[in-house]
């Protein structure tokens, strides 16, 4: 099966195999060298030259661990334009006070309702930088500016951009960030990475959860150790992703991942399909999935079965409120041109035999050849 989703992505040879050795020691100088390599790594990934933190759960993890940890504020402000901006708001509720500011999906956040939220009194941003529900990426950089200037305390949801995209935390003034592993980082499920630089701990609170507590992270960071347990076999498979981002080089990556998304899009374009997200030079396309609505003539399920099906390939449809509207492409991880082109072609197929007249794969060919 070929993943087109928007994680969790297909994994390389070398991090399957990677995964097989046999386990070590978590208190170890061997595990402690992954760690350190990984650390090393992911300030790059991250843009920062803060300290990270890294937890054996889901993208999730991290965002309740960045969220519960640093709790002691007047109030949050969420920002919430899709499925996981809504997850920081619900996330948020179970440990401070929070304004939840609520968009359409797929609209550009209307920054100045963050500047009335912060002027009122909130001290604390959180948001999604690359929103896959909607295929939407948020202005990280001018939200980031926003809350300086008024001394608020940023968490970003990087889990689908860091990796794949320009995560720049120093650079625009973000506190906290977090990643997940098996998105553009192209490595298996399991594995959260949380950056945090020093001004964060001024919003510590010691109350959060025994398991996410971040406090204990930065502790036994200091001995090249996690507080507990790790999912060693994921940290070989991380340790072996970032050797595979670090031969690539970042910029690279992040130039193939562009190239990948900017040819599903203009492929859209040309087929005569419409962009799910509505821009208004207000906000950007995601640069590592794309979401388009779907065309008259077939439905979602239709079209994601007879993929799935025919051409054993998998791409994701519509969440919650867009759940039957929208058919979503992920371009993460470590795939290129021959993916990509293999999906376009299999969908042009079923459309063209459910009577959907589109014969655009020469543009996004173009594209990718470039």
């Amino acid at each position: 099966m070929l993943l087109m989703i928007p994680g969790p992505v297909q994994v390389h040879e070398r991090i399957i195999r990677a995964m097989c050795r046999q386990m070590i020691g978590h208190r170890s100088a061997e595990f402690g060298a992954i760690l350190k390599f990984c650390s090393e790594v992911m300030k790059d990934v991250f843009g920062t030259r803060g300290e990270v933190f890294f937890i054996s759960g889901s993208g999730t993890a991290g965002v309740e661990a960045a969220i519960a940890s640093f709790s002691k504020v007047n109030k949050i402000v969420t920002l919430e334009n899709g499925k996981f901006g809504e997850r920081l708001g619900e996330i948020a509720e179970r440990y401070c006070e929070v304004e939840r500011l609520n968009f359409d999906w797929g609209k550009p956040i209307e920054l100045e309702k963050l500047k009335e939220a912060l002027e009122k009194g909130a001290n604390a941003v959180a948001f999604v930088h690359n929103e896959t529900s909607t295929g939407m990426l948020n202005p990280a950089e001018e939200i980031a500016k926003i809350a300086k200037k008024y001394g608020a305390f940023t968490i970003m949801d990087a889990i689908t951009s860091a990796g794949g995209d320009y995560v720049k935390m120093d650079e625009w003034g973000i506190d906290v960030a977090v990643v997940g592993s098996q998105k553009c980082l192209g490595a298996p499920p399991g594995i959260a990475v949380v950056a945090v630089n020093e001004s964060a701990w001024e919003f510590y609170n010691p109350k959060c959860p025994y398991y996410l507590d971040l406090k204990a992270y930065k502790k036994k960071f200091g001995e090249l150790q996690t507080p507990y347990t790790p999912a060693i076999p994921l940290f070989f498979a991380l340790e072996e992703a970032l050797k595979i981002i670090k031969e690539e080089g970042l910029e690279n990556r992040i130039r193939r991942h562009r190239k990948m998304s900017k040819a599903v899009r203009e492929w859209a374009k040309e087929a005569g399909f419409k962009l799910f997200p509505q821009i208004d030079g207000k906000a950007e396309y995601s640069n590592t999935v794309t979401a388009i609505l779907i065309p008259n003539g077939i439905t979602e399920k239709e079209l994601r079965e007879e993929l799935r099906k025919e051409y054993g390939i998998l791409i994701s449809g519509g969440q919650e409120k867009v759940k039957g509207k929208i058919f979503r492409i992920g371009t993460m991880g470590n795939i290129g041109k021959f993916e990509v082109i293999c999906t376009l072609a299999a969908l042009e197929d079923i459309m063209r035999r459910k009577g959907i007249d589109v014969s655009a794969l020469d543009v996004a060919m173009r594209i990718l050849g470039d």
